[in-house]
């Protein structure tokens, strides 16, 4: 047998289909393990195709009724999971240069070809969002599956080589850092009869933590106490909204990415964000080739079902590629605005939430429309208005605005938020009392400014809203392994 590295075979000596499929091994012999996803036969001969998750092509297994008893060949249908020995040979047929001719083939799991729900046909998406413990079966799902791997290794790579030092933040917290209230609550007490106090409320101080908690929102302000001693770090971790929204970019439990940086100011930022996203898209595009080109396939045959004026103009490689080699174009809140007020857009009332003035929030129609239409770029807005933003990003100079910063892509709107954070004590505390968040609560977020303060910036990326980016998926909810959304917490 070859000598093979342990990436390309197994502990238990299996050598892997993408192993063969990328070298040379005519007349080795060696054992394959994987399901099955299709089995034709004839009377001399029945062609198994196989496939073990390490890349998106199956392989040929040839099986000859002579050597293969055929009680073990009835039992190999799809969805199978076998266990076979045999020599790569020189395919006779078209679509691969090899074949396995198996000699010998143990039944590791048998599958009911009559009730197993993956038959080789297309399925729906909705339809696979019911089995979400099977969908990653298939060709779409292994795809988008070993594209998020990839991009997770990435986002480590990224920052390892930076110099930034990976930090755990807490899962569960007594904070709400957004300030919005949509938070998930941590309690061990009796919830059909919880203890009271005098007046009546929950008394919370009978609970696990003698204090309410939640499932953290965001790592952000445990981040920044890490920025004031380490100078660069980042999380990287699930996180939890109770929003209760059904739409296409939202999830109650998601995965974010937020770096926090040490004399770093708001330009600072957005340019280690702009690069950042470059390198994790460039990641993938060099690693997960094959599995990109499946699902540029797919995202246009997707294209070809909607009506032409609604159709994107560049494919899924072709935007990806776009993204990585373009500046992203910066611009102000009040600059957009100007831009989304005299649009023909929303002179015609195509907006289903006109702009008429300074202080809007931005929907995802408007982002989308400066990214889609207007620019035809990714796009990094600045300058907010201090109204529509969170009490931790840095007043500007102008009293109307603070350096917050959100980046904007085609097809998703925002992807990226951040600010440079406000250090100054005296304005965070005044800024927090305006939007009655209790400072005595977050003593300890006001300590990092009140010892050794500097100015300091950082941001989040929604990592499922990058996958969602990177493989061309039109919901949120087929990036993710087993999504949890309003309603929805199955497997």
């Amino acid at each position: 047998m070859p000598s093979f590295t342990p990436t390309q075979m197994a502990f238990n000596k299996r050598v892997k289909i993408k192993t063969i499929l990328e070298q040379d091994l005519i007349g080795q012999e060696l054992t394959l393990m994987g399901w099955v996803r299709t089995k034709r036969s004839n009377k001399n001969v029945s062609f198994i195709a196989l496939n073990d998750g390490s890349i998106i092509t199956n392989y040929q297994v040839v099986a000859d009724p002579n050597v293969i008893a055929e009680d073990i060949l009835k039992k190999c249908s799809t969805g199978a999971c076998l266990k076979i020995t045999g020599r790569v040979e020189a395919s006779q047929g078209a679509g691969q240069q090899s074949e396995l001719i198996a000699s010998q083939i143990e039944i590791l799991g048998e599958s009911d070809p009559e009730k197993y729900p993956l038959q080789p046909k297309k399925h729906s998406l909705e339809f696979l969002r019911e089995i979400a413990h099977l969908r990653m079966r298939t060709n779409t799902f292994g795809a988008v599956f070993r594209v998020r791997h990839a991009l997770a290794y990435a986002v480590h790579t990224y920052f390892n080589t930076k110099g930034f030092f990976y930090i755990h933040t807490p899962i569960i917290t007594a904070s709400d850092a957004e300030g919005a209230g949509e938070t998930f609550k941590v309690t061990t007490l009796n919830l059909s009869n919880p203890p009271k106090t005098e007046d009546g409320k929950i008394d919370y101080s009978q609970d696990f933590f003698e204090r309410e908690t939640n499932l953290t929102v965001s790592g952000q302000l445990e981040g920044e106490l890490a920025a004031m001693a380490l100078a660069e770090v980042y999380t990287f971790g699930p996180t939890f909204r109770a929003e209760n929204s059904n739409t296409t970019r939202h999830l109650a439990e998601f995965w974010m990415i937020e770096p926090e940086m040490a004399f770093y100011d708001a330009e600072d930022n957005q340019n280690l964000a702009e690069d950042f996203l470059k390198y994790i898209i460039r990641y993938a595009l060099e690693h997960c080739a094959e599995d990109l080109t499946f699902l540029d396939q797919r995202a246009a045959e997707e294209e070809q079902s909607k009506p032409t004026e609604q159709r994107a103009e560049l494919g899924l490689l072709e935007k990806l590629k776009f993204v990585i080699e373009n500046d992203f174009v910066r611009l102000t809140y009040t600059e957009a605005i100007d831009i989304l007020r005299n649009s023909n857009h929303n002179k015609k009332k195509k907006f289903s939430y006109l702009i008429e003035e300074w202080g809007t929030d931005l929907q995802s129609e408007h982002e989308r429309y400066l990214v889609e239409k207007h620019f035809k770029k990714p796009v990094i807005l600045t300058d907010y208005p201090k109204g529509i933003k969170a009490f931790y990003m840095r007043q500007n100079e102008d009293g109307k605005t603070v350096a917050a910063m959100d980046i904007l892509f085609p097809g998703i709107g925002e992807i990226v938020g951040g600010s440079q954070r406000e250090e100054r004590l005296d304005k965070l505390s005044q800024r927090m009392e305006e939007m009655h968040i209790p400072t005595e609560e977050l003593s300890w977020y006001l300590d990092t400014r009140r010892f050794g303060a500097t100015p300091h910036a950082g941001f989040g990326l929604g990592f499922e809203r990058m996958v969602l980016f990177v493989t061309g998926m039109g919901n949120i909810r087929d990036v993710i392994a087993f999504p949890r959304t309003p309603g929805n917490a199955e497997f």
